[in-house]
């Protein structure tokens, strides 16, 4: 709640504020959500960064409609993008045409 009603102070301010430590900033469900949150994310963004490579790598480089599409794709839908990568003989067979 404390990050919501005080959007613009950081982390230390906060803690600084209400008197918390870093190990009880740490066990709070929120904090350990946003971590979690942040490495899936995290996780994400390299596949797709990854996919990005390979697919430049194979077909040359992309249009500006490719590079939205591998952005804008979830975990799963790049899983399925980079398995078509290791057989498609072109783009629209990695995104199933």
């Amino acid at each position: 709640m404390l990050v919501y009603k005080l959007p613009h102070f950081t982390r230390e301010e906060i803690q600084v504020m209400f008197g918390f430590n870093d190990i009880e900033l740490k066990q709070t469900r929120f904090y350990q959500q946003a971590v979690s949150e942040g490495r899936v994310e995290g996780r994400v963004e390299g596949e797709a960064t990854l996919l990005l490579r390979q697919l430049e790598r194979r077909f040359g480089p992309l249009s500006a409609d490719a590079r939205r599409r591998v952005a804008e794709a979830d975990a799963e839908t790049l899983l399925v993008w980079g398995e078509r990568l290791l057989e498609a003989k072109t783009l629209a067979e990695i995104w199933g045409g």
